[in-house]
């Protein structure tokens, strides 16, 4: 492949997965495969993967791949629940891997325009056949809305005074590439950065907005209790701590399973047996992070953050 991807967190996912060799697992987010082809080795005769992505690149390099016991599905993580169910698979899944974000050959493609030291089209959309680009959003929406993309999807403290820049410049000649948007931000964040380019977070919180990235990984990870089977696990890999807080919030909200009113007559045994009839997922130990062997081989998995859950069994009926 043009465009290397090295998986992150590779070994700490494969024991999140506690794979059994007849299990079924879905890779939700394909890429170029390091995790899923790492899964087959574990699998047997009888075990299965799907997988989806919604990168049309992803999906053609899958192609690859010619085991019988792997299918991949042209999607959005976010529609996990009805590929599951084409498959005949809702409820009887092992294992989901969710690896959220921007992949390697996408950044290191600069035709893919998420990149803000290659030069190339404003682009920045994972799936290639979708309308809304980050050229779109650059020179069509208001200050104001550009202001809260940048403060909420990247954090950025000077979001306003961005987005006042890119509204005056756009009026002189429209942004069309990723370098022209970079040198402007560059150029309009005061101070100096040695670690971090300055572009870094508007461009993350750009690619958030044209993706929808932050609704799809709601979307996704509430579809997953109904997908994974008893004791079935999750692993999520984010990389940036929006996504972490929402993985963290959800299983934290999931293991809490109904909650009492103090006002609710009830014993702390009677509470927690409620909360167990109730909870659907539990987590599995705490955040997990690289190691210093995989930092010094992979820079880009020291924002990594993997975090680990499990299906609770649900009630007879």
């Amino acid at each position: 492949m043009p465009f290397a991807h090295i998986p992150v967190l590779l070994e700490e996912v494969l024991e999140g997965l506690n794979i059994k060799p007849a299990g079924i697992y879905v890779d939700a987010t394909f890429g170029r495969g390091g995790h899923s082809r790492r899964i087959l080795e574990r699998l047997g005769p009888e075990g299965r993967l799907y997988a989806l992505d919604r990168d049309l690149e992803a999906v053609k390099a899958a192609s690859l791949i010619t085991d019988t016991r792997f299918s991949i599905v042209h999607s959005t993580f976010s529609n996990i629940k009805n590929v599951c169910e084409d498959f005949g698979i809702l409820g009887k899944v092992d294992g989901i891997l969710m690896d959220i974000g921007v992949s390697s050959p996408q950044l290191d493609d600069a035709s893919r325009g998420f990149s803000f030291d290659r030069d190339g089209p404003l682009d920045m959309r994972m799936d290639q056949s979708a309308p809304l680009d980050a050229a779109v959003i650059v020179n069509t929406y208001s200050q104001k809305d550009l202001a809260y993309i940048f403060k909420v999807y990247g954090e950025e403290r000077f979001a306003s005074k961005v987005a006042a820049a890119i509204v005056r410049e756009r009026q002189k000649e429209p942004f069309s590439r990723t370098l022209q948007l970079a040198e402007l931000i560059k150029k309009t964040i005061p101070g100096w950065n040695e670690s971090k380019h300055k572009a870094t977070r508007c461009f993350q919180a750009l690619r958030i907005a044209v993706n929808g990235e932050l609704d799809e990984l709601h979307a996704a990870l509430d579809q997953c209790v109904d997908v994974l089977n008893d004791k079935g696990r999750l692993c999520v890999i984010s990389f940036h701590s929006l996504e972490d807080r929402i993985v963290k919030n959800f299983i934290k909200d999931k293991a809490r399973g109904q909650e009492v009113p103090p006002s609710v007559p009830l014993t702390f045994e009677q509470i927690e047996q409620l909360r167990l009839a109730t909870a659907t997922m539990e987590p599995v130990g705490g955040a997990i992070k690289a190691g210093p062997a995989e930092l010094k081989n992979n820079v880009r998995s020291r924002s990594a953050t993997l975090r680990v859950s499990e299906r609770m069994k649900r009630l007879k009926t």
